[in-house]
């Protein structure tokens, strides 16, 4: 009888636990399946097109900020064959399309607004008190994003093809901006090991200053460790909208980190940040 009421017992113990671990918020580590890399001299057009549709959404985090947000032109909504001729109209243009007719004009316009964002600002899409003169838009070719000559060429053979252009970009080749000589998609997606590494990979320095990136879309976390506990800077990141910095609009961060993040990464980027110091005051 004794051994029976110590098994009902353990039992009873186990199911509150099970029951208990299956309420707690579950942390996911689903990042995308890897995809074999394209190989400079295999591809053809519909190929280089495919993959530039790829880094738009993947690698090149266009669509962070090219959604129906309002953040930035919603791009993949648009039909860039009249907004692409509409650009080239502005009487504020005067960029390296200018003189240029048709396709290359749309190549031009296109490398131009990714290598030197602010040279070309579409009305009310400027940051905060510039009038529309410095664009938000990090330099693709340079950190976080940092996309291969290649790469970026392929995004402008999916952006031209989608607008109904000629894609005028060349094919990779094998020499030393290949595709297969970009480290970013040779390489396996693994875990980050560092904090730094982990910032980078989910491109958490595109919008906030982080690692010096002055990135100024989202809000500052220097020393945010004082002004949230651990559990509320791991809340934010997993649930974002939960709570909205001051002067920042909701739906801004990608709510689907829960589902990218591996734990030990967001251990390393909550780690981190509770230990960031806080800015220095200008004396």
């Amino acid at each position: 009888m004794t051994l029976l009421r110590v098994l009902v017992f353990s039992t009873s113990i186990l199911l509150v636990y099970t029951l208990f671990a299956n309420i707690l918020p579950q942390v996911q580590s689903n990042p995308p399946a890897e995809e074999e890399p394209p190989v400079a001299g295999d591809l053809d057009q519909a190929g280089q097109i495919a993959w530039g549709e790829k880094l738009f959404k993947g690698k090149g985090t266009c669509t962070l900020c090219h959604n129906d947000l309002g953040r930035a032109p919603n791009l993949l909504a648009m039909d860039l064959n009249t907004v692409f001729a509409d650009r080239l109209k502005d009487s504020r243009y005067d960029g390296a399309a200018k003189g240029l007719d048709g396709a290359k004009a749309i190549e031009a316009y296109i490398h131009e607004s990714m290598i030197s964002p602010s040279a070309y600002v579409v009305a009310g899409f400027g940051k905060k008190g510039s009038s529309d003169t410095v664009s938000p838009m990090p330099v693709i070719s340079g950190p976080p994003i940092s996309l291969s000559e290649a790469e970026s060429n392929a995004v402008v053979a999916f952006l031209q093809d989608k607008g109904g252009f000629e894609v005028t970009v060349p094919l990779p080749s094998g020499g030393g901006d290949s595709a297969a000589s970009s480290p970013d998609v040779t390489e396996e997606d693994g875990p980050a090991e560092t904090a730094e590494a982990a910032l980078e990979k989910f491109n958490c320095v595109a919008c906030h200053d982080l690692l010096g990136s002055g990135g100024d879309v989202g809000p500052q976390l220097a020393g945010i460790g004082k002004r949230m506990s651990v559990a509320e800077i791991q809340t934010s990141i997993l649930t974002p909208n939960a709570k909205i910095a001051e002067g920042f609009e909701p739906d801004t961060m990608p709510p689907d980190y829960k589902e990218q993040l591996r734990v030990s990464e967001l251990q390393l980027i909550v780690d981190y940040l509770s230990t960031l110091a806080e800015p220095e005051v200008a004396q």
